[in-house]
């Protein structure tokens, strides 16, 4: 009996606790511990240029894209807005590459990223790091854009779809990310990085701004860099 009412007493203590908490600090709490942050957006959104509710409007990112697939969007950043809720910073996708926003943190439903995608031109070598202690999982060459049509350089892009293709060109399987282009593989211009049925090209700037690895490769891929992983594209 003496210790059920010690249990009773310490769950009042800590309701008492959590009731008398301060709001920013209780919405802190519900705030990934890190960023990276990955996920989808819950509703259609309005992105500004600054966290508050009346900055200007850089973009609207629907829940859906118009392939009815989720928006998935990438927070880099966080911050309590004017308006004393919590605001993450956002990576855009498409054009102009590099472009960033802010959005109410309750529009969307995020989580840790995991994995880094690092891509390094001169080296022509695709990375995948492990985020929480930088650990190397992934080495392999690539092949990148040609000097006509270059792989576009640039941080805290990320995978914003997948899928296995149909045309052997684009081999076992194909992220799409937010990065863009003026000329790709892709049939749009946004960038991919997929498998190949040319891997005697792999190691070699001859893309069409597309990033090819080895069909192997891709399929690992699929595992390691599931949507939302941020992807670096350096020199």
């Amino acid at each position: 009996m003496v210790s059920f009412r010690r249990s009773l007493a310490v769950l009042a203590a800590t309701l008492a606790l959590c009731a008398t908490e301060a709001p920013d600090a209780i919405a802190r709490a519900e705030l990934p511990l890190r960023i990276p942050a990955a996920g989808e957006l819950l509703r259609t959104v309005a992105v500004r240029s600054a966290p508050r509710p009346s900055a200007r409007i850089v973009r609207v990112l629907s829940r859906f894209r118009a392939d009815a697939q989720f928006q998935i969007v990438l927070a880099v950043g966080s911050r309590q807005g004017t308006d004393g809720a919590w605001w993450y910073r956002i990576s855009l996708p498409g054009r102009p590459n590099g472009a960033r926003g802010w959005v109410p943190a309750d529009a969307t439903d995020v989580r840790p990223a995991r994995n880094r995608i690092v891509v390094r031109l001169a080296a022509r070598k695709l990375e995948v790091r492990r985020l929480s202690d930088g650990k190397l999982l992934l080495r392999t060459p690539a092949a990148v854009g040609a000097a006509g049509s270059p792989t576009p350089l640039g941080r805290d892009f990320y995978v914003q779809s997948a899928f296995v293709p149909t045309d052997p060109f684009y081999g076992t399987f194909a992220l799409e990310t937010t990065a863009y282009a003026r000329v790709t593989d892709w049939p749009t211009n946004v960038v991919g990085i997929h498998g190949t049925n040319r891997p005697e090209l792999l190691g070699r700037a001859v893309s069409h701004g597309c990033v090819r690895v080895s069909n192997d490769v891709a399929r690992r891929l699929a595992r390691l860099a599931p949507l939302g992983t941020p992807i670096d594209v350096v020199r």
